[in-house]
């Protein structure tokens, strides 16, 4: 009020992570409603102000209840999905290509590569951020900003450490790594107040580990999935511990070299590095599935997007696993305690090359048996779809 009747001129006010407070304890039910009217009584007195503001703008990570938090603040208005701020958040990459110009150039010196691969490199590392559609591509502004201060394309957004917090949620709602994304939901399932979810989609996208990819006007249906590769293996990279205890250095040299076979069209070298490493490593107690290696693999492949674009995905139907890299595709069936063969004639049985025939690129079928007794894998098959 002060400010306003020495200047003359309305204020505004800028308030960014209102929620940084509640995150902390919003999974703790007495301490949660407990902070709520704290941060009540703390945003209350704006509706008196009303007469000496120009304006309001609030930001947060995750959304809760404007009733709980903001319930005298009648006249404030969501605009998270509204199409004319859809770029108000992130560096689109119009401005990237016009204000960035010089350091996309650097950028490619560095890499001694051409400009267009490096804007390429930087819309799959770094882009993929959609907040309604349709939306301009947005890049993460964190992360590329660091990226042209390095010349190199390095995972920033989860240096500062593990999402504790998120990992414990996705175990809470018994969240599989391949069942990340890939949904298609109404808006009012993710857009979505945290506090009360009945899912972990409305954290997951209101905290940027998946994003809006397509929309459906007819059914007003949104396709959400993970943004891009530098979430994609940071995300996989936490949730590997889960799946083998005491994730180490060696875990990382161990997929670096899984993917040099892999590029090099030697899957026995892939398999017999991965076979070897989990006969050393300790498992979580709940091992004794085809689900858990299933999801352990999915982790592990996933991994490989540290080097190149990878798409890991168990499309509709049966299929374990499919892999897909600029070579091939690769159509994975698992089995435990059977039979890699077993394996193989389970694709054969289902036809499951013929749903991926249109890509262009070469099917290789993949069986693997895992044997639980020595919690690692027993025998795999490697052979072309026309085999």
């Amino acid at each position: 009020t002060s400010v306003c009747e020495k200047t003359g001129k309305q204020v505004v006010i800028l308030i960014d992570e209102y929620d940084a407070p509640l995150l902390d304890v919003v999974h703790e039910e007495t301490a949660l409603p407990i902070l709520r009217n704290v941060m009540r009584n703390f945003y209350s007195p704006l509706k008196d102000c009303d007469p000496h503001l120009e304006f309001v703008f609030i930001t947060g990570i995750t959304k809760f209840s404007q009733l709980s938090i903001f319930s005298e603040l009648n006249n404030l208005k969501n605009i998270s999905m509204q199409a004319d701020y859809a770029g108000v958040c992130g560096i689109t990459k119009e401005e990237m290509l016009t204000q960035m110009s010089d350091y996309i150039d650097d950028f490619a010196e560095a890499q001694q590569t051409s400009r267009e691969e490096v804007i390429e490199g930087l819309k799959q590392q770094y882009d993929g951020y959609h907040f309604t559609w349709p939306s301009p591509d947005i890049f993460n502004p964190f992360s590329l900003l660091n990226a042209f201060q390095d010349r190199d394309y390095t995972n920033y957004w989860f240096s500062s450490g593990t999402p504790t917090y998120l990992i414990e949620m996705l175990r809470k709602f018994n969240v599989a790594p391949s069942r990340i994304g890939g949904g298609r939901l109404l808006a009012s399932a993710f857009d979505a107040p945290t506090e009360n979810m009945k899912s972990i989609t409305p954290l997951l996208y209101q905290s940027g580990y998946v994003t809006i990819k397509d929309y459906d006007r007819s059914s007003r249906l949104y396709t959400l999935d993970i943004p891009n590769g530098e979430i994609r293996v940071g995300l996989m990279e936490s949730l590997l511990p889960n799946y083998v205890h005491e994730y180490a250095d060696d875990a990382g040299t161990t997929i670096g070299d899984m993917y040099v076979a892999l590029i090099e069209d030697n899957l026995d070298e892939m398999f017999r590095l991965l076979q070897t490493y989990l006969l050393t490593v300790p498992y979580c107690d709940n091992a004794n599935s085809e689900g858990h290696y299933q999801q352990l693999l999915y982790v592990i492949f996933s991994l490989f997007g540290r080097y190149v674009e990878v798409e890991v995905r168990t499309p509709t139907g049966r299929v374990d696993m499919v892999m897909k890299t600029s070579k091939a595709i690769y159509v994975i069936e698992l089995k435990l305690n059977m039979s890699a063969n077993a394996a193989i004639k389970q694709i054969d049985l289902k036809d499951y090359p013929s749903k991926f025939a249109l890509t262009g690129l070469p099917i290789v079928k993949v069986g693997i048996n895992f044997d639980p007794e020595r919690r690692t894998i027993g025998d795999w098959s490697v052979m072309n779809a026309l085999s």
